[in-house]
């Protein structure tokens, strides 16, 4: 008999392990008949702020607007740059041109994922408002060497927080440090809801008060509209649910660290295999594990051939995108992010990941780079 396939994520187990909380929470708002802006937003905004060491948290629709929102609410639009890593979701780019402002893009650490600080310098012009780092596949980017340069500039600090669920900086969880942080809560996330979802932490009360005017319509008072705002709200059925998975987060991100872990002491020293980077100074939310190889697309078929989910985060570069043609970043201009999208590789991590699945993959792994195809 054939092994199981080993899924890149399995949503589906991660849910089953909460079904009758989660059923539970569904009841809840189900007989509340409140679905909008009610308790459950109330409680899980709450909660979620005391879990990341913040003073506020506004829930809003996704992760998108988080970070739209946040920078509309600092007052960044047309005219502003944004000092964003050249190395990350498409997302956070986004954010930066829906408000009308430029991203400013800036290469990431050597052998690392996220933005070099000591890069960030030199991209700094009299029209640059603010940084926006990203903690990107759950590892936290050196945000006191950031918030250093930041605080020189006078600029504002907007962290892209999406993939970081609970990881912490120097002992202290992410979540606090920039003036804003922005979350997403999609379901594949640490913490995911079950359906699209985000939030911004912030402990800076008027900016907390701007965002949910913002969120809403620009109300604080029921027909009411003192600024131009949007609608953009976390519903009372999936705070409801994120109320429940957040209390087993640190559980599962054990979960993932022990995952990653196995990898690491698995895979280190294979031949042309370049392994994420640890720090000492912080603790990784591993949202994913990513591996990179000059040869990932052939490591890719001949994993899918024993059965093994990958996926490549991300394919194409955010400054390569058509999206972005207009910003005249030609191939070649940003070596070590086209570098790292050419050969990053997403191997199977999840809390419900068990110890032979992970031994599994490593076995084909070190299996396919021994194969004619790749050496």
């Amino acid at each position: 008999m054939p092994p199981h396939a080993i899924p890149f994520l399995d949503l589906k187990a991660i849910t089953e392990t909460q079904r009758a909380d989660l059923t539970a929470a569904f009841n809840r708002v189900l007989d509340s008949g409140w679905f909008i802006m009610g308790q459950e937003l109330k409680a899980f905004e709450q909660e979620y702020a005391d879990y990341c060491g913040a003073r506020f948290c506004i829930g809003v629709a996704n992760g998108l607007d988080a970070l739209s929102l946040s920078l509309r609410a600092l007052g960044i639009g047309p005219g502003d740059e944004v000092i964003v890593p050249s190395n990350t979701y498409i997302a956070t780019w986004l954010a930066i041109t829906h408000v009308g402002a430029t991203p400013v893009p800036v290469e990431p650490l050597a052998g690392g994922f996220n933005i070099d600080p000591a890069r960030i310098q030199a991209a700094i012009t009299p029209r640059t408002r603010a940084i926006m780092p990203v903690h990107l596949y759950g590892q936290p980017a050196d945000m006191d060497a950031i918030l250093a340069v930041a605080h020189a500039h006078g600029l504002k600090v907007v962290e892209d927080a999406a993939q970081a669920h609970g990881a912490r900086y120097k002992g202290k969880r992410l979540g606090g440090h920039g003036d804003a942080v922005c979350w997403s809560f999609y379901p594949g996330k640490n913490l995911g809801c079950l359906g699209d979802g985000g939030g911004i932490t912030t402990n800076d009360p008027a900016l907390a008060e701007r965002l949910h005017e913002l969120r809403n319509y620009g109300s604080k008072v029921k027909y009411h509209n003192e600024i131009v705002g949007y609608n953009s709200r976390l519903d009372e059925l999936q705070a409801a649910l994120l109320r429940v998975k957040l209390k087993t987060l640190d559980s599962s991100n054990l979960r993932r660290t022990a995952v990653a872990q196995q990898y690491l002491d698995g895979l280190t020293g294979v031949d042309g295999l370049v392994l994420p980077q640890t720090y000492a100074d912080s603790a990784s939310a591993w949202h994913v594990f990513v591996i990179r190889h000059p040869q990932r697309d052939t490591l890719a078929r001949q994993l899918a051939a024993a059965g093994i989910g990958t996926v490549i985060h991300y394919p194409v570069a955010p400054h390569l995108q058509a999206a972005y043609a207009g910003l005249g970043l030609a191939a070649g201009s940003l070596p070590r992010s086209e570098s790292i999208h050419r050969e990053v590789l997403s191997l199977p991590m999840g809390p419900t990941q068990t110890d032979d699945d992970t031994q599994r993959v490593i076995a084909a792994v070190r299996s396919a780079l021994q194969t004619p195809a790749i050496q």
